[in-house]
């Protein structure tokens, strides 16, 4: 009984939220890019959800390549890596133009910082460090700013690669991919002081290359993507025990081809939580698509999607569900695809906007 009022619940806020988010005509997108020639930081554009057109992209705030990004739960700040310059800055959304005012930055003590999150309360940052291997979790002040102190954790073995860091439902527990380790590195984590604390590991297949990580809706199942094997493994989760354990593997790639170097980028779970998604990069350019037992979690290869797509990195679905935005790192552009609510399928759209170098899509409400 108390199962079937969890999933009712559980059911209903999905409801809620899909309502809501269509009760919206328009959302605001935010582009993450490589800052170069072109790019300049973080752009922004309108994406209509009746039809998934975008509107051009216009600059929201100068920074150096803002290479991930995420909002504060109020949506008024907004948190980026910067990658180049081992920062993590910290922004505040004007509401009405989505314009972005730089507030401060704190050092990542560690180079190339590529992901970050912010906890559910909205009082601490928590990022990964790409070269040397290790992650970080730094207060949030009252006025959007990152504070000085910070809980740092350097991760320990011949190669470390941290890679992305996630936070659990109950915010109890932080997981972290390791490229180079081809682990995912399990802390405590203390929502009131930040403090990251070792707690276990979850050790993958020698040279998978865990590199990003998603939820399903009641996070009872986590789905990594490793990067060098191009493999997609869903785990079950213990919320109590704050433990990973393996139950499938498979290739994100067609039956048919035989694998020529490439590598994946990211993995998104879709809002209904009946698909996952992850991106494979050169040479193969698609989205692969997967559908999720209900019962288990257990992943059925659906088929792939590459019209259209260059070097994918990371990709978003709007809160609808209705259409992904893939972010052509390669391709200068973000382009459009309608999901299918049935198959997961993608059918390309003729929606896109140009950027240079995208990297990151995140999804915003507008003010009225």
């Amino acid at each position: 009984m108390l199962m079937r009022h969890v999933s009712f619940v559980l059911a209903l806020v999905v409801w809620l939220a899909c309502g809501q988010a269509e009760s919206q005509e328009k959302v605001r997108v935010y582009l993450g890019t490589y800052t170069g020639k072109e790019s300049k930081g973080v752009y922004q554009c309108e994406m209509n959800l009746k039809d998934g057109s975008l509107s051009a992209a216009t600059l929201a705030v100068e920074t150096s390549s803002p290479s991930f990004l995420a909002f504060h739960p109020t949506k008024k700040f907004m948190y980026a890596v910067n990658e180049s310059d081992a920062k993590i800055s910290a922004f505040a959304i004007d509401a009405a133009s989505g314009k972005m005012t730089f507030l401060n930055s704190q050092p990542s003590q560690g180079a190339a910082p590529c992901h970050l999150i912010v906890d559910p309360t909205g009082k601490h940052v928590l990022a990964a460090n790409y070269t040397g291997g290790s992650c970080l979790s730094i207060p949030i002040e009252a006025d959007g700013k990152l504070s000085s102190k910070s809980s740092f954790q350097q991760h320990q073995g011949p190669k470390k690669n941290g890679h992305s860091i996630h936070l659990d439902r109950a915010n109890k527990f932080a997981l972290c991919c390791d490229l180079g380790l081809d682990k995912v590195i399990i802390y405590a984590f203390d929502p009131i002081t930040g403090k990251l604390t070792p707690h276990g590991s979850l050790d993958t297949p020698k040279g998978t290359g865990p590199r990003h990580f998603a939820w399903s809706p009641d996070g009872k199942s986590a789905y990594i993507n490793g990067e060098s094997d191009l493999t997609i493994i869903a785990c079950d989760y213990d919320a109590e025990k704050g433990t990973l354990k393996t139950k499938q593997i498979l290739s994100t790639l067609p039956k048919d081809v035989v694998r020529k170097g490439g590598s994946t980028a990211e993995t998104v779970v879709h809002p209904s939580g009946k698909f996952v998604y992850v991106s494979n990069r050169d040479p193969y350019n698609s989205i692969a698509i997967f559908s999720i037992e209900p019962k288990s979690g257990e992943l059925t290869a659906v088929g792939h999607q590459s019209t259209g797509i260059k070097t994918p990195r990371n990709f978003a679905i709007e809160p609808t569900g209705q259409f992904m935005l893939v972010a052509n790192q390669s391709g200068g552009n973000v382009i459009v695809f309608r999901i299918d609510p049935t198959t997961g399928l993608l059918t390309p759209t003729e929606s896109s906007v140009k950027v240079d170098s995208p990297v990151c899509v995140r999804f915003m409400e507008i003010a009225k």
